[in-house]
């Protein structure tokens, strides 16, 4: 049977900001270089399993220095449990490059690693462990790549750990980001393919647990599995808290991000759109600049389906949900009551022009309904109270799932 590479899982990368809780603690920065002498174990979850072989992928996209991996190995977690120092010490397998294993990435690039067989099949959903140690780390002032939402957590030792199953050094630390792992693909059948998610926090998953993988997209993957139409296809996640279509903000903005992040990734058979509320909630609320926002949005959205097109990928949407305060609710202080400052009546004009023209402009292969499934019922603007994670603009776990709930899964067997 043919196979093919497709991705079973990513991390969009991005720059690390120079700040505290972007990087490790100082026991792992010596002057100006993070992670010195420093093995970094992390953990992640792929969607969709291999029956023998997958690869790893390593990020310095953001970084004009480069970046050597001394060691790198990887072992299943301990117990499958997501977020946990410890793996499976049986399974644990060395990465290689080109048959060594050390590797130099070059500022601004990425490295591939020689595929890996774990000695039999790998299920979905199979949980596994990178440990990386570096010598020399990386200066901080040429850029580290990082995925800050990783929302699971990583660890950190002084020293070469990356063989030791168990770790009880007394210089362990964790750390809620993943670095440098990008992505990994699984060789696998012509019959199954990737859903690549281009999103912001919502996707990336605030409000869902750490190292629960409870994001609507693992939700939404878990009924892909329970279909036999859908089953041969994985997710991913290329979704950044804060992220826009038009203007950097936290991560590059997505219409400079669309080739590194999604066209350039093997097996993606559909793209799933979900983006704007911050293009929208970041712009000053004025009528003039609204209606300018609104203009941009909506070119910007053709110019994501057009290119997406252009490589014979079908591409949806989803309607931007809501951001509104509750009726009558007065809010003095957005930062200090805990609630989103975007809510204005002209951003909700531009939200609710920006969605009609999402239903009906016939520039996508399908659209979801976000919007219809998470608003309030008697008021519009406003995310249903039962689906409200605290801040009006971010859905909580019940919505969560409620998304996931919302496909039609026909969609995906087109």
């Amino acid at each position: 049977m043919a196979q093919h590479w497709i991705h079973t899982w990513t991390a969009m990368p991005m720059l690390v900001e120079p700040e505290p809780d972007k990087l490790p603690s100082k026991t792992f920065i010596r002057d100006s270089l993070v992670f010195a002498n420093t093995t970094l174990r992390q953990t992640i979850k792929m969607t969709l399993g291999t029956e023998k072989y997958f690869r790893l992928r390593f990020s310095n996209a953001f970084g004009t220095g480069n970046l050597k991996i001394d060691r790198a190995t990887v072992a299943l977690s301990k117990d499958q449990v997501c977020g946990v120092p410890n793996v499976e010490p049986h399974t644990m397998r060395t990465i290689t490059f080109d048959g060594s294993g050390t590797t130099t990435i070059v500022g601004g690039a990425l490295a591939v690693s020689d595929p890996i067989d774990f000695n039999g099949s790998l299920p979905a959903n199979t949980i596994f462990s990178v440990s990386l140690f570096f010598k020399e780390g990386q200066d901080v002032r040429t850029g580290i790549t990082c995925h800050p939402g990783s929302r699971t957590t990583s660890f950190c030792v002084l020293g070469d750990f990356s063989l030791e199953p168990e770790w009880t050094d007394s210089s362990l630390e964790e750390v809620e980001h993943w670095y440098y792992i990008s992505g990994v693909e699984i060789l696998s059948s012509s019959e199954t393919g990737t859903i690549a998610i281009i999103g912001d926090s919502i996707t990336d998953g605030r409000e869902s647990t750490t190292n629960q993988n409870d994001r609507w997209p693992d939700r939404l993957f878990s009924r892909l599995q329970s279909n036999a139409a859908t089953a041969s296809l994985s997710i991913i996640s290329q979704a950044a808290g804060g992220n826009r279509i038009l203007t950097d903000g936290i991560g590059p903005n997505v219409l400079s991000r669309l080739d590194r992040d999604i066209l350039s990734l093997s097996g993606v058979r559909y793209v799933f759109l979900f983006e704007g509320v911050n293009d929208i909630g970041a712009a000053e609320a004025d009528e003039e600049t609204q209606a300018d926002i609104g203009d941009r949005l909506i070119a910007g959205y053709k110019q994501i389906a057009t290119r997406v097109h252009a490589h014979g990928i079908k591409i949806y949407a989803a309607t931007i949900t809501p951001f509104g305060r509750r009726r009558g609710e007065v809010v003095s202080d957005p930062e200090a009551e805990g609630v989103t400052a975007y809510s204005h009546p002209q951003r909700e004009c531009t939200r609710v022009r920006v969605n009609e023209w999402i239903r009906e402009s016939g520039s996508f292969d399908a659209i979801v309904d976000f919007d219809a499934v998470l608003m309030d019922s008697d008021y519009s603007s406003a995310l249903a109270s039962r689906f409200d994670g605290g801040d009006r603009l971010h859905p909580n776990c019940v919505a969560l799932q409620a998304l996931a709930d919302s496909f039609v899964l026909d969609i995906f067997t087109q």
